[in-house]
């Protein structure tokens, strides 16, 4: 069943709070958990029940999870639909990141002079610590991750979260002038940010996504952008060379800039020389961390790898405690992640690879014999790139989900594709492909949610079909 991704709240959230009262409206996006943490209209509530709110909670369904919890905890629902005399009485309304502010539901609170945020701002009204905030089209979740670990080895206090695993309601408390707050910031969170202020700002890529949520690629940028908008000349805006439309967003801003560049190009600003991250000056080369030292697959996490050098020397951490942060980490679940091996052929789940260009770097992390499977829901961008990411390299497609007509339209120009009507058909045809010696990889470039729940369960089915057909290859040879 496809779902439409940028009208489809999954809870609605009205508060009371020192008198005043506001709605959120909250939707799991397929992109925005990497584990079952709390979603972020639950640590919400959460915050405002601490900070003395009264709470209503509207919901479309007749029940959720933390329903009896909330209401026991005095929390008022208004379940099975959502009223509009609960918005126009309100006097704040907290947006989700998968519900656009700019639709018609908001308007008459909105014509009320009601203020409209999102959680991430609301987080950060309450926070002591400062703010490092990741964005990017690719790479934010392993990247902020990276961040945390080498500032966590420095012995720094620092709570990772945001897009990723916890959500910054949930770490107020735990929030000290000493902390650093290492938070993933996607564009539906930061469209709905008025005074969110990281103390390093970090914009790795842009590259066509949610364009299915964002009208265009112009306005997709212009979210992202705005996790600059309120920085000072205190603070620091890390961003990538390599990317021009990065870096005319950033020349906007107030902060002192730190560039970083995956292909080497500055002459000034943190690279990959010979065998060693470094930052170059006019002064000479510091070397950093040693690319030896680093343990993902992938060529274009180097890059990623790069930017977390970049911000953890902003913040002062020692070249040591970088090293240690790398140590043992060979990356996060659904992310370039090897699942094994079946005569001889290799599986690799990327079921975060959820765009376009995602996908593309996933596959040109291979030499050849790939097998990719590519489908989902559909979020735009040019599927037409990846037959030149294939080229030389791939030997055939696996389409699946409601996108299939869509890359057979882009690549069977290009090399054969073959349609899979589910994720078992596409392991097993996949391994017929790549047999012998070849690789599969689940790079969709599509979001999960026709099929799935979200990405993490479709990474977790793709795997469950390579253990299964691993079995039943070792029950035929025994």
């Amino acid at each position: 069943m496809t779902r439409t991704l940028w009208f489809l709240p999954a809870l609605l959230l009205a508060l009371t709070t020192l008198g005043a009262s506001a709605w959120m409206s909250v939707r799991l996006a397929d992109e925005y958990r990497m584990n079952p943490a709390p979603i972020s209209g639950i640590a919400a509530t959460d915050l405002l029940l601490r900070k003395g709110a009264h709470v209503t909670l509207s919901e479309g369904r007749q029940t959720f999870d933390d329903a009896v919890r909330l209401r026991a905890a005095g929390v008022t629902l208004e379940l099975g639909g959502h009223r509009a005399e609960t918005l126009v009485a309100a006097d704040l309304i907290v947006v989700s990141p998968g519900v656009p502010p700019e639709q018609p539901l908001f308007e008459p609170a909105r014509a009320r002079g009601v203020e409209i945020i999102g959680e991430l701002e609301l987080a950060w009204r309450w926070l002591s610590g400062r703010v490092i905030a990741v964005t990017g089209t690719k790479g934010k979740s392993t990247t902020t991750t990276i961040i945390g670990r080498m500032l966590h080895a420095d012995g720094r206090h620092v709570l990772v979260g945001g897009n990723i695993g916890v959500p910054l309601s949930a770490q107020v408390a735990e929030s000290t002038p000493d902390t650093l707050h290492v938070v993933e910031a996607s564009s539906f969170q930061l469209e709905t940010t008025t005074t969110f202020h990281p103390w390093i700002a970090l914009w790795l890529n842009l590259a066509d996504d949610h364009l299915d949520r964002h009208p265009d690629v112009a306005s997709y940028a212009g979210a992202k952008a705005r996790v600059f908008a309120n920085q000072t000349a205190d603070d620091w805006a890390v961003v990538n060379a390599d990317d021009p439309v990065v870096m005319r967003h950033a020349e906007t801003g107030a902060a002192r800039q730190v560039l970083f560049s995956p292909s080497g190009v500055v002459r000034e600003g943190f690279v990959v020389a010979g065998d060693w991250i470094v930052r170059r000056t006019a002064a000479g080369v510091e070397r950093f961390v040693p690319v030896s030292a680093v343990e993902l697959a992938g060529r274009h996490m180097l890059g990623n790898v790069v930017a977390a050098v970049a911000v953890a020397a902003v913040a002062g951490a020692a070249p040591d405690s970088m090293r240690a942060g790398l140590a043992g980490f060979t990356g996060l679940e659904h992310v370039m992640e090897p699942v094994g091996e079946v005569d001889g052929v290799h599986f690799v789940n990327d079921s975060k690879a959820t765009n376009v260009e995602a996908a593309r770097r996933s596959i040109e992390s291979f030499e050849t014999g790939v097998v990719a499977i590519i489908g989902g829901h559909f979020k735009g961008g040019d599927l037409r790139e990846l037959g030149d990411a294939l080229a030389g390299r791939g030997r055939a497609v696996v389409a699946i989900g409601t996108a299939a007509p869509l890359v057979h339209e882009a690549l069977a120009a290009r090399l054969p594709v073959h349609d899979a009507a589910s994720m078992r058909e596409a392991v097993h045809t996949g391994y017929r492909l790549a047999s012998p010696s070849g690789t599969v990889v689940l790079a969709p470039a599509c979001a999960s949610f026709d099929w799935f729940r979200d990405y993490a369960e479709r990474g977790r089915a793709f795997k469950a079909e390579v253990e299964r057909l691993r079995r039943e290859r070792a029950d035929e040879g025994a």
